[in-house]
């Protein structure tokens, strides 16, 4: 694992799940000021990594071509995957497209079945643009299973999506009916 790497999983989870726990502050939307969370680094990792080292972290694509942090202006934040316990990170509606994936495992099915698609222990549903990224996304958990919703036709019936980078969208909550599910 690069260096890179593994400050860019030290920053998600700081901004996605624990910024209380290491005395960051997030505002209304889940920002925080770049020199907070600078000093942090630097105190916590004392000469291994520098101001430069966190601008690149936040402002250059994942090895998978994920953007996931927002920096603007002075104010950087997660783009997705941030827990309850985090400050809701609101985005603006968007329009999408006619079918998003959802990459799940089979100890999920059940649970899918009755209740749709729910965001558990985070504020968004995360849904993906493209197969592949659904299943890489499932196979986190176990042997993925790709889910099918047919956004367009949820979001025509009141479901709000949002879309916070080139791969995702999210939603609130996606009811069973809007969701194609294997046999």
């Amino acid at each position: 694992m690069t260096n890179d790497t593994k400050l860019s999983k030290f920053v998600s989870m700081v901004l996605r799940h624990r910024a209380h726990e290491f005395g960051i502050v997030l505002d209304d939307e889940g920002f925080t000021h770049i020199d907070d969370l600078v000093a942090l680094i630097e105190s916590r990792y004392t000469g291994r990594y520098a101001h430069e080292d966190v601008l690149r972290v936040v402002t250059t694509p994942g090895s998978d071509g994920k953007m996931r942090f927002e920096l603007v202006g002075e104010q950087v934040r997660a783009r997705y995957g941030h827990n309850k316990a985090v400050q809701a990170v609101n985005y603006e509606p968007a329009t999408p497209p006619d079918v998003l994936y959802h990459g799940t495992v089979a100890d999920a099915l059940a649970s899918i079945r009755k209740e749709g698609l729910t965001a558990q222990q985070r504020q968004y549903v995360h849904l993906s643009t493209t197969t592949q990224r659904a299943l890489s996304v499932g196979s986190r958990r176990g042997k993925p299973i790709l889910l099918m919703v047919r956004a367009v036709e949820a979001h025509r019936d009141g479901v709000v999506f949002y879309h916070p980078g080139d791969e995702h969208y999210l939603a609130e909550h996606i009811p069973v009916q809007y969701i194609v599910m294997p046999e």
